[in-house]
């Protein structure tokens, strides 16, 4: 059984990375932005706090956080292990995980904040079916159109540069006490983070003697 945590601002690629992981070696991935997306679509209270929170360009209070991938772990449905991103939060959550959890790893995807910048400011998704798009690595066919139902591609309401310059900054305070628990405990591996999605891929599996990424 294998349990890592993935540590990376927004834009880093986190959640593409931890997933190669999760389809390749078997793992459940557990993304607590997910968790919360899924709150919000089923319109939960959980869900509009969350909402509210974010939209006010915050990251979600840590109890919302810890209470959530709590209820998540506790459903034991990770038989080969898992990989988790969004969380610990701070301290006090990385202390109480380590103590909880035997975990084999920490991947720290470390991008610049001028990059995180450029990326997540190019983000759009379709009002219509929902489907994700970049305006750097990933244009519709024709300018602010779906290429699959044509519906109406907009920005998220928390994607704008002020919210932006929030959250990066609360992510290096928040961030900066775990990893250091981390090292103190745990091997962390950090991976240059704007290199492709393969070769970030790669360098992670070479770091922690995973097989190689087939197909």
């Amino acid at each position: 059984m294998r349990k890592y945590v993935i540590i990376g601002v927004q834009g880093s690629g986190k959640g593409t990375q931890a997933k190669l992981l999760a389809e390749g070696l078997d793992l459940v991935h557990i993304s607590v932005g997910d968790l919360f997306r899924s709150h919000i679509q089923s319109h939960t209270k959980l869900g509009a706090q969350v909402k509210r929170i974010v939209n006010d360009g915050h990251l979600v209070d840590d109890d919302l956080v810890e209470a959530a991938v709590q209820l998540r772990l506790a459903d034991h449905d990770w038989n080969y292990g898992f990989i988790i991103d969004g969380f610990p939060r701070n301290s006090r959550q990385a202390e109480f995980f380590l103590e909880s959890y035997d975990i084999d790893g920490v991947i720290n995807l470390h991008l610049p904040d001028d990059e995180v910048k450029r990326r997540v400011l190019a983000r759009r998704y379709c009002e219509q079916c929902g489907l994700d798009y970049n305006l750097i690595f990933s244009r519709p066919a024709e300018p602010d159109i779906c290429d699959v139902c044509r519906g109406r591609l907009v920005t998220r309401d928390d994607d704008t540069p002020e919210a932006l310059a929030i959250r990066i900054r609360e992510y290096h305070e928040h961030t900066a006490p775990v990893l250091r628990i981390f090292e103190r405990k745990e091997y962390v591996a950090t991976i240059d983070a704007t290199e492709s999605v393969a070769t970030v891929q790669a360098a992670i599996r070479t770091r922690f003697g995973l097989p190689p990424m087939t197909g």
